[in-house]
């Protein structure tokens, strides 16, 4: 549900969104809303069961170095990751 201006909520689906009730499972776990986002979209084209078995390869984030997270927290455009620490560019990318 949306909040609409005076307060009121709205149940207005979001047009772009292809898949609603993933997208929302996906925010209720603390997904992002554009990471929520790309999961239900791409879901709702190509099926659950593809994109559940193409992800998961990416290594884990403890294994890379403090260069190789700023490097992917530059691509994904995290703000102040320059002055972050190895933790805090782990935490950054998770919520992102």
């Amino acid at each position: 549900m949306d909040v609409v201006p005076g307060g009121y909520l709205c149940a207005m689906p979001n047009p772009s969104i292809k898949d609603e009730k993933v997208y929302q499972a996906l925010r209720d776990e603390g997904a992002s809303k554009e990471k929520a986002a790309r999961i239900a979209n791409s879901s709702a084209a190509e099926g659950e069961q593809t994109v559940a078995a193409r992800g998961g390869r990416a290594g884990s984030y403890e294994d890379m170095t403090k260069d190789e997270l700023y490097e992917r927290a530059q691509r994904v455009g995290i703000d102040g990751r320059s002055s972050m620490s190895k933790d805090e560019l782990i935490e950054a990318l998770r919520t992102h």
